[in-house]
């Protein structure tokens, strides 16, 4: 945070796209807080929702008593699924509900099989066994994990050829689970419609668990309600997702599986407490999440990412052209875009080599520099806060809540516009000095 100036900074209010400072100015905040608030900052509703929970004196979490919440949101849950994705698992990170998607696929074989599919540019979560299953260059340091293997992303003979290699003596598959993120919003990248439809079909020939990891990309932010559903009858046996869900106030995820998939795994009295947490179903979360779901719905959330993708696509596509020797290429969707930026000038292999040693070994150094120098000129020039992923090919991501409005992408689109004007060098140097006056 230091390296932009953002964590030497107070906030003193939020609202919508808008971030006020302590000693008020204001900032366009485009980053959507990394997926969490589709909803903007402090959006009326959700605050409403809370105050009312919160004067009515509502009981919190009581492991006794049979809690409203938890069942109301299950049942709306499951009313904007597809299929029988309809038994819902409340915990409080996108990471935990991964991990209880993968737990409820190896209960479902009974431990009896040993394999669980990833692909190579996953990000999962950062516990032990989502930190494991994960495929992102943040994995910089190896913890122990499960046992997993990696597919290519995207490439469905791949991941047949690897179903076909693992089997038991008996012929039968030792996969137990696919984890797969229909879109990658840490790199940008999708899985085709095609390949999609042939993982579901090869999943359920060999009876293997589909788990489609959507905590970024759910809740309407791709422009349709989750990624994966703008193809019609696809449907997973277990999706994850997060972010969002709590309205941008509460912190708490979700994993819908499936109904005969859960009463396999689950469904007998000694099984009922092998997958449970202190604050599963805490009150104010969950009524938190059934005004979140509402408003996606009620406000029509993907229709939003939709014509934000009108806009701000359109715009990205147009700065592409008139720069195309800084913008190698822009991708995206809905409200979630990334802007790939030249590694910038040769001289920049020189400050690669002479850069501290944890750095000089990155093999993305030059890009994130350049990406930096263009954040950090939003940002202190602009007042534009925007982020770059540290995944796959390090893009300047865009990725607005869903709130935003036309006239704020235009003044983002201008921004950047006047930013990469100025050329990566001229950028670069007044990065650098930046952060040598920093240091003294």
């Amino acid at each position: 945070m230091s390296t932009f100036g953002f964590g030497k900074r107070l906030v003193e209010s939020a609202d919508g796209v808008w971030i006020t400072t302590r000693d008020g100015e204001r900032i366009l905040d485009f980053t959507g807080a990394v997926g969490v608030l589709n909803h903007g900052h402090n959006h009326p509703r959700i605050l409403a929702a809370r105050k009312r929970f919160n004067d009515l004196h509502r009981m919190e979490v009581h492991k006794a008593f049979f809690s409203p919440y938890v069942a109301a949101l299950s049942h709306n849950v499951a009313e904007v699924l597809p299929g029988d994705l309809n038994i819902s698992y409340f915990p409080n990170s996108g990471a935990e509900a991964n991990e209880g998607a993968v737990k409820l696929a190896y209960k479902y074989h009974e431990g009896k099989r040993n394999t669980i599919l990833r692909s190579d540019i996953s990000f999962h979560g950062k516990l032990l066994a989502t930190g494991s299953l994960t495929g992102s260059r943040e994995n910089s340091f190896e913890f122990p994990g499960i046992p997993n293997v990696s597919y290519p992303f995207g490439d469905v003979e791949a991941v047949r050829e690897l179903v076909a290699t693992h089997r038991r003596a008996d012929g039968t598959s030792d996969v137990y689970a696919i984890l797969v993120e229909p879109f990658s919003a840490s790199t940008m990248r999708h899985w085709s419609e095609e390949d999609l439809r042939a993982l579901r079909a090869l999943c359920t020939a060999e009876d293997i668990v589909l788990i489609f990891d959507e905590i970024y990309t759910g809740w309407g932010k791709t422009g349709s309600l989750f990624y994966f559903m703008r193809h019609e009858g696809l449907v997973p046996d277990i999706l994850t997702y997060s972010k969002s869900f709590g309205g941008g106030k509460a912190s708490i995820s979700g994993y819908t599986v499936r109904e005969p998939l859960f009463r396999q795994a689950y469904d007998r009295l000694g099984d009922v407490i092998l997958h449970t947490t202190t604050y599963y179903g805490f009150g104010e979360e969950t009524a938190t999440a059934i005004e979140a779901v509402n408003i996606v719905v009620e406000e029509d959330f993907p229709r939003r990412a939709r014509e934000i993708e009108a806009v701000l696509g359109t715009g990205l596509e147009r700065l592409q052209k008139e720069f195309p020797d800084t913008i190698t290429r822009v991708t995206g969707t809905g409200s979630l875009f990334g802007v790939f930026l030249d590694s910038g000038p040769a001289i920049l292999n020189m400050a690669a080599r002479l850069a501290p040693s944890g750095f000089a070994k990155d093999p993305k150094f030059r890009t994130k520099l350049v990406t930096s120098a263009v954040i950090s000129e939003l940002y202190r020039e602009h007042g534009i806060l925007t982020y770059f992923s540290p995944n796959g090919d390090t893009p300047l991501v865009v990725a607005p809540s869903l709130v935003v409005g036309r006239e704020e992408i235009e003044q983002f689109l201008d921004a950047l516009g006047k930013t990469l004007a100025k050329g990566l060098p001229r950028l670069l140097a007044k990065f650098v000095k930046d952060r040598v006056r920093a240091q003294w």
